[in-house]
């Protein structure tokens, strides 16, 4: 029975994105819109890893530092660095990544658990990771990264 209910899930499809050395991604249906860094505005006594705010077509954007948040050093070249528009609680979200990658699609059952020697804080911010030929990419779980 439950390699028929396998059979029938959705296959996913993964935004891909450096932070750092790491390559991580997102699923493609939490993606709003991927945009180039735009003057974020400064938002004084908020958490270290928020980097501001700013104006996205009228709407007001919260913008998180993605490495900052995962306890990651930022390779922090501002021409490859992207701002990810992610829907979250009925808000966009900006997350600052240090670059773009591809999109894989892969099924469920090919998404791993996280090692158990990735605990601690940096542990809850992951969901799973899926390993292809060329990298390992570390699934972020939004809830816990943005809540």
């Amino acid at each position: 029975m439950s390699s028929e209910i396998e059979e029938f899930q959705p296959p996913l499809e993964l935004t891909t994105f450096m932070v750092g050395n790491a390559c991580c991604g997102i699923d493609i249906l939490k993606v709003q819109e991927i945009n180039k860094l735009t003057q974020v505005t400064y938002v004084p006594l908020a958490p270290e890893y928020i980097r501001g705010i700013l104006n996205l077509r009228g709407q007001i954007i919260t913008v998180v530092d993605v490495a900052k948040r995962l306890g990651l050093s930022s390779a922090y070249e501002p021409k490859r660095q992207r701002n990810i528009i992610v829907r979250f609680e009925n808000e966009s979200v900006g997350l600052i990544v240090d670059g773009i990658g591809d999109v894989f699609r892969t099924q469920w059952q090919y998404i791993e658990k996280p090692p158990a020697n990735v605990v601690g804080v940096q542990g809850r911010y992951f969901a799973g990771l899926l390993k292809t030929e060329k990298q390992l990419i570390s699934i972020l779980n939004l809830d816990a990264v943005l809540g």
